[in-house]
């Protein structure tokens, strides 16, 4: 049999660089991996589990014929590129917001919606970090209770805006100067920006709006009540979402709880009066969904909250999109030659 076969676009980012970590952890070794960047990255070494890779542009990856692609080079390249990978017989996996709404695109996770995958459907998308670690919490309490309407405030790490920002953040942190552009307009250390990506006409961001189309169409609800506000915090990595749901059918906490805590990717944290409860800090590294404070909202009859928290480059982005290749690779899509 041939080794599989799999390209990262984007080897250099921080969730390129993390995917390439973590494949052997759902492939092992038998791998070829294929690592592409930019023109200015293109010839030089990446240390990696497989070795020393030299990485190739864009074009050389296409042309060596991998089983598997994942894209995590922003959403111009993947419109440009990755139709034409999938176009060639490679399954690809989008970390992008090139692809996720379009309407012959499946948008997974796979613990919610891993089953709509198929041998045929060759382009596939990887939803929004913070709209990954949601659904699985909503998934659980739409199938048990129906959802009416869904409140989401997000409180997400730097890293989430790329190594740059990461690096901006530290700068301020150490009272160093930043050269060239900022990728983040506003001071972030010491602070809290609610604007992440551009405002739109509805007074929206895109990052706000992207939760809300994507939650829609992952959990199939395509009129679900729901609105958000996204706001940038001066952590390094693991975002965190407050979330008020109001359910149609009564519910007990203890149930909530129980259901939760047998739902695969999701890992309760709840025991508020010994201080237990979910922190990005603790989440980094891991792949888990995390909750906690789950309690009724008094206000509102079978009003519901909830503290979500996961590693966005984990879970929601580098995890969830080899998931989704394991998918793949178990239904020996590929990998059988």
């Amino acid at each position: 049999m041939s080794k599989l076969k799999i390209a990262v676009v984007g080897a250099t980012g921080n969730v390129g660089q993390l995917m390439i970590e973590l494949i052997g952890d759902y492939f092992g070794s038998d791998v070829e991996l294929i690592a592409a960047a930019s023109e200015r990255s293109v010839g030089s070494n990446l240390d990696s589990k497989f070795g020393v890779l030299t990485l190739v542009d864009i074009g050389q990856a296409l042309e060596s014929g991998p089983d598997i692609t994942l894209f995590s080079a922003g959403a111009t390249i993947s419109r440009e590129y990755a139709a034409k990978f999938s176009s060639a017989g490679s399954y690809v996996i989008d970390n992008s917001s090139a692809w996720r709404m379009d309407p012959e695109v499946p948008l997974i996770v796979p613990e919610v919606n891993g089953g709509i995958l198929s041998s045929e459907k060759r382009l596939i998308a990887n939803p929004n970090c913070s709209t990954i670690q949601l659904a699985l919490v909503l998934d659980v309490l739409e199938k048990n209770y129906d959802m009416e309407r869904v409140i989401v405030s997000t409180y997400q790490s730097v890293s989430g805006a790329g190594k740059d920002a990461v690096n901006q953040m530290e700068k301020e942190r150490n009272g160093e100067p930043y050269r060239g552009r900022k990728p983040l307009n506003q001071v972030i250390d010491k602070n809290l920006v609610p604007h992440i990506d551009v405002f739109l006409d509805n007074g929206y961001t895109k990052e706000e709006w992207k939760i809300v189309e994507e939650s829609r169409k992952l959990l199939a609800l395509p009129r679900l009540k729901i609105t958000t506000t996204c706001v940038r915090v001066p952590v390094k990595t693991g975002h965190s979402e407050s979330v008020n749901v109001e359910l149609k059918k009564k519910f007990e906490i203890e149930d909530i709880k129980r259901l939760l805590e047998g739902t695969s990717g999701v890992s309760v944290q709840d025991d508020p009066q010994n201080e237990i409860y979910p922190m990005p800090l603790d989440s980094e590294g891991k792949d888990e969904v995390f909750v906690g404070r789950i309690r009724r909202d008094e206000s509102i009859p079978n009003g519901l909250n909830l503290w979500i928290v996961s590693d966005n480059l984990r879970k929601g982005a580098a995890t969830n999109a080899l998931q989704i290749a394991k998918l793949i690779y178990d239904n020996r899509w590929v990998g059988t030659g």
